[in-house]
């Protein structure tokens, strides 16, 4: 009898922890489904789109509709690097049609998804049109610097002819302060880098690994020369929420 009981104890206890899986589960899908809400990207970037974050057993799939074409990427390179994801599923559909790659609906599209990652040019204020694969700027900028800052981006999108520069210069509105709320977080400026590092036709081909802490952006990997190292730490530099810039990439 008492070797019956034990008998019943040991099955109990080999089935217990496949009970306990989906609960530890579950509370790490809910974390990382709260996580993706509350981070930067998501409450400011991706603040018009109608995105449902569902995540189980770490893989995250995301669907729903977005304003631009860029956003699924953006999407999908933040949910990346939260903790615990292992896998995204990305069912985004773009409202509308999606342009045909390298027509100039591509490259407007393109253009305003690199400018709206610098903070030293205002993608707001800048009006972009594209006719046979030649951008035209308008809108105003706050100083020369930025006029001339916005036409070299606007350059190094990948499949641009030209660029021609009709933006005046005003007076800059006075910045306002990030509030709390605003803060840019880690793993929103880690995705804002990778998809800037992307977008620009100069570091797109380049292998880069990054990694963030508290602001501080640290970028790995390899470069042909000490131009194309520079250039990433200048692409980089200039993204939002990045305080400094640790370029550790080697040459080749």
């Amino acid at each position: 009898m008492k070797a019956k009981y034990c008998m019943v104890l040991l099955a109990v206890a080999a089935v217990l922890p496949a009970f306990n899986v989906p609960a530890r589960a579950s509370e790490l899908d809910r974390r990382i489904e709260s996580d993706a809400r509350q981070l930067y990207v998501f409450k400011i970037y991706l603040a018009g789109d109608d995105i449902k974050i569902e995540s189980r057993d770490g893989v995250v799939t995301l669907t729903g509709l977005i304003a631009e074409y860029f956003h699924r990427a953006l999407a999908e390179v933040t949910i990346k690097d939260i903790p615990g994801v292992t896998g995204v599923d990305n069912r985004l559909e773009v409202k509308g049609s999606s342009p045909t790659a390298n027509s100039d609906a591509w490259l407007l599209n393109e253009v305003k998804a690199t400018l709206v990652f610098h903070r030293s040019v205002s993608a707001a204020a800048t009006e972009v049109s594209v006719k046979d694969g030649v951008v035209t700027l308008r809108g105003a900028a706050a100083s020369p610097a930025q006029k001339d800052l916005t036409a070299e981006y606007s350059k190094d999108v990948e499949g641009v002819k030209d660029v021609i520069n009709e933006m005046t210069v005003a007076a800059a509105p006075e910045k306002r302060a990030l509030t709390t709320g605003e803060k840019i977080d880690d793993v929103s400026i880690s995705a804002l880098v990778r998809m800037a590092l992307l977008l620009h036709h100069s570091t797109s081909g380049l292998y880069t690994s990054i990694g963030v802490r508290r602001g501080v952006v640290t970028v790995d990997g390899r470069a042909k020369n000490a131009a194309q190292k520079d250039q990433v730490t200048k692409v980089v530099k200039d993204i939002n929420g990045v305080k400094k810039v640790k370029n550790l990439m080697t040459l080749e």
